[in-house]
């Protein structure tokens, strides 16, 4: 890992909680159940104060193991027991006072992301959010090819979708289309790009990180943002490339590249909107030495205020 340097003065809160959610219900491949663990365990805390942050570490919500939870159905597996384990996280997130703190939510898989958006935006209404992911996450129980819920919950903030994601905290929709955007997308199954296009959603491929680098897209998904009071990063470690994150259930070549990533975060940093952090899909089964826990862990660092120099 690189040395960082020094931190970069801030004037948002200096207190962070954080919140485990060990659930890998979302999709078929075990491990991500481990992933609040594997950040702990990789400094999560330990860097947070080196900022100067206090850490407030509330623990995990509790989650049923896929063996212990009948499956419900092909087409979306597990949907009882997800939305349970989301109601639970929203009723814990909005139980804070968050007004003068951040937080950071720890996966577990991105259905998680059902329960921290929703609490989110209860309390903020012009939330914004960059969905950070190889994946679009913008199917439902009708269009899923795998009936895995990880894939549904950006579609389901969005009112879309089985109504037990749909109604979590409060009823309908937690997101509109022009609050969200998506970076660093490469791998979309027919439906869903469909239903990007159809509800506008503002979405960058890696193809406009590639043709325009990463410092042009992140500013102008900021700028798409520009109505919103704060912004929430949902961070899915398959958004980089496998070379640099290995240690996750969905891979997809072509990702980012560690400086793409940490760039992205510095001047998601510099907006001084961000305030709150999903990690998902690290998983250590897959990982090597505990790599991508390591590189989630520095990514957050740069999200929160450490710089080079």
């Amino acid at each position: 890992m690189v040395g960082w340097g020094k931190i970069r003065p801030m004037d948002e809160p200096r207190r962070i909680h954080i919140i485990g959610v060990p659930m890998d219900l979302g999709q078929q491949r075990r491990g991500v159940d481990m992933g609040p663990s594997v950040i702990r365990y990789a400094g999560l805390h330990g860097a947070l104060r080196a900022l100067g942050y206090q850490v407030n570490d509330l623990g995990n919500v509790p989650v049923p193991l896929p063996e212990r939870v009948p499956p419900e159905s092909d087409k979306a597996r597990h949907l009882g027991s997800i939305a349970a384990a989301c109601r639970e996280l929203y009723d814990r997130i909005t139980a804070i006072d968050l007004r003068d703190a951040s937080a950071i939510f720890l996966g577990g898989d991105h259905a998680l992301s059902v329960g921290s958006v929703a609490a989110l935006a209860a309390s903020e209404e012009a939330l914004g959010v960059l969905w950070v992911d190889a994946h679009g996450d913008f199917n439902t129980p009708e269009t899923t090819p795998s009936g895995n819920v990880h894939g549904m919950a950006l579609a389901a903030l969005m009112g879309l979708g089985a109504p037990a994601l749909v109604h979590v905290g409060q009823p309908g929709a937690k997101l509109r289309p022009d609050h969200a955007v998506l970076i660093g997308v490469r791998d979309l199954d027919p439906p869903e790009r469909l239903a990007l296009r159809a509800h506008g959603v503002r979405t960058f491929t890696m193809r406009d990180v590639d043709e325009r680098g990463m410092a042009a897209v992140a500013r102008e998904a900021l700028a798409c943002l520009a109505g919103c009071r704060r912004i929430h990063v949902s961070l899915d470690m398959d958004v980089l490339d496998p070379a640099e994150a290995p240690g996750v259930g969905t891979p997809v070549a072509g990702g980012l590249t560690y400086r793409e990533a940490h760039l992205l975060m510095e001047i998601l940093h510099d907006s001084g909107k961000v305030r709150s952090l999903d990690i998902v899909e690290v998983n250590p089964v897959l990982d090597e030495r505990n790599r991508t826990a390591q590189l989630a862990v520095a990514l957050a660092e740069s999200l929160f205020g450490k710089v080079i120099l």
